[in-house]
C-alpha cells in the first residue's frame, strides 16, 4: 500500500510522446504493480486553488476561501489524504498489487506540489531523443486528425499546449532530474526498445521488486483483466497495441518524418547543450548535417521565457525557476504534527487564525487592486474610443470645445 510519504508510489515522468505508454504497458504486467493508461488527477487537486469559472458562480468566494482562509498545511494534508484514498483504492481492486504507477506526462506542471505531497515516491524519468518526440507528435497528430504545426506554432505569440510540452516540459524535467537522487531513475527509450529485458531488470531493482520473466512480451498478457483495463482507457500511444513486444522501428524515423526546417527550428530553440547532456550528441550531429546549421549551445531563452509566462498566465500557476527534485525532510516537512501541550495547542490555533486573517485581508486587497486595474483599463479604453470618434468627426476637437462651453454655461452661449 502507498503510505503518507509516498512509499510504493511510482511516478513515470516525461514529456508526452516519449514512449511512456510502452514503458507502462510492460511494467503493469508485473504482479506487484498496478497502472492505468494515464491519471492526471493530481493536476486537478493542485488546480483547486486556481481561479476557475463555474456555472453556479461563486468563483471569487471559492478562491477567497481556498487561498485566504484554508491554511497551506490543511490544503496539502487534504490533497494527500484524497490522493492516498485513490491510489490505495486502486491497489485494493487490483488483486494483489502493492505498488501503483501514476503515468501522467504533464506532471511537469506540478513538480513542487508532487514533492510536497509524496517526497519518498519513486520517480522514473523516461528520456527520448527530442527530435523523435517531435516527430511522434507530428505523426500521431496526423493520424488522429489533430492540428499540429511546429512551423506555424513554435514562434507564434499565441499559446499552444503542445509547444509548451516540447519546450517548457522538457526543460522542467531536465532541471528536476539534474542531480542524482536515490528516489530518481533515468530510463532511456532507445535502450528500452533495444534491450527491454535488461532495462526492466534494472527498473525493477530500483523499485525494490524482483523482475518477473516475460514482462517485455506484453502481447502475451492481452485479454487478461489487467490488460483489458489498461487498454480500455484508449489514451496514450495508438501504436503500442499493434505490437506484442518493443521494437526499435521508431528510433530513427524522425529523419523521415521531420523536414529540414522543422529540425532546424526545434534545434535552435532547444540549443545543443541539452542534447549533449542527455547523451544525444550523435543525433545532434546528424541534425546539423541534415540542416547545414550548427546550433548554438544555449536554448532560445526569450522563447522559453515567453512560453513559461503564457502557461503561467493561462493557469495561474507559478513555479520555482530551475526547480530540482526534493525527497528530503524539507519537502515533506508538513507531514508530521508534533505532540503539543494544551497551552501550545491554544497558541498554535491562535497563530493559525491570525495567519488566516492576514491572508484573507491580503486576498481582499489583491482583489481590490485587480478591480482598480480593471476599472482603469476600462476607463483608458473608453477614453481611446472617445479620441477615435473625435478624430473621424470633422472639426472634432472644435466641436467638442464648443459643446463643453455650451454645457458649462447651462445651455447658453457666453456673449
Amino acid at each position: 500500500m502507498v503510505d503518507s510519504t509516498g512509499n510504493n508510489l511510482i511516478f513515470l515522468l516525461c514529456t508526452p510522446r516519449s514512449g511512456s505508454s510502452l514503458a507502462t504497458v510492460m511494467l503493469q504486467n508485473h504482479s506487484k504493480m498496478f497502472a492505468t493508461q494515464e491519471m492526471w488527477f493530481l493536476m486537478s487537486l493542485h488546480d483547486l486553488r486556481m481561479p476557475q469559472r463555474r456555472s453556479y458562480g461563486g468563483a471569487g468566494i471559492i478562491n477567497q476561501f481556498l487561498n485566504g482562509v484554508v491554511p497551506d498545511e490543511t490544503f496539502e494534508q487534504a490533497c494527500r489524504e484524497f490522493a492516498l484514498r485513490i491510489y490505495n483504492g486502486l491497489l485494493q481492486s487490483s488483486g494483489g498489487a502493492e505498488m501503483v504507477i501514476d503515468k501522467s506526462p504533464r506532471y511537469y506542471y506540478l513538480l513542487e506540489f508532487m514533492d510536497t505531497l509524496f517526497p519518498h515516491s519513486r520517480r522514473i524519468w523516461l528520456i527520448r531523443n527530442p527530435f523523435s518526440i517531435l516527430s511522434s507528435y507530428k505523426k500521431v497528430s496526423e493520424i488522429r486528425g489533430e492540428r499540429f504545426s511546429l512551423k506555424e506554432d513554435l514562434r507564434n505569440p499565441a499559446f499552444d499546449m503542445k509547444i509548451a510540452d516540447l519546450t517548457i516540459g522538457l526543460f522542467r524535467y531536465f532541471n528536476y532530474f539534474a542531480k542524482d537522487n536515490p528516489y530518481a531513475y533515468r530510463l532511456y527509450y532507445e535502450k528500452l526498445v533495444a534491450e527491454p529485458k535488461p532495462q526492466l531488470i534494472d527498473v525493477c531493482r530500483f523499485l525494490g521488486a524482483e523482475y518477473e520473466e516475460g514482462l517485455e512480451n506484453y502481447g502475451h498478457y492481452m485479454n487478461t483483466a489487467k490488460s483489458d483495463l489498461y487498454f480500455s482507457m484508449g489514451v496514450g500511444d495508438p501504436f503500442v497495441a499493434k505490437h506484442s513486444e518493443p521494437n526499435a522501428d521508431s528510433v530513427h524515423i524522425w529523419k523521415e518524418v521531420l523536414d529540414k526546417q522543422e529540425i532546424e527550428m526545434y534545434g535552435r530553440v532547444l540549443g545543443a547543450r541539452i542534447f549533449h547532456e542527455l547523451g544525444y550528441g550523435e543525433q545532434l550531429d546528424e541534425a546539423e548535417k541534415l540542416t547545414g546549421v550548427r546550433f548554438e549551445m544555449e536554448p532560445d531563452a526569450d522563447l522559453i521565457a515567453l512560453r513559461t509566462k503564457q502557461l503561467a498566465d493561462s493557469t495561474g500557476c507559478r513555479w520555482k525557476e530551475g526547480y530540482e527534485l526534493r525527497s528530503d525532510a524539507v519537502a515533506g516537512s508538513r507531514l508530521a504534527v508534533p505532540v503539543q501541550s494544551g497551552m501550545e495547542n491554544r497558541l498554535h490555533s491562535e497563530l493559525l487564525q491570525l495567519q488566516m486573517t492576514v491572508r484573507t485581508l491580503e486576498k481582499r486587497l489583491e482583489t481590490s487592486s485587480m478591480e482598480q486595474r480593471r476599472l482603469k483599463s476600462q476607463l483608458d479604453s473608453m477614453r481611446r474610443k472617445i479620441n477615435r470618434v473625435k478624430s473621424i468627426i470633422p472639426f472634432g476637437n472644435r466641436l467638442s470645445h464648443l459643446a463643453s462651453t455650451y454645457l458649462i454655461n447651462n445651455g447658453g452661449w457666453k456673449k
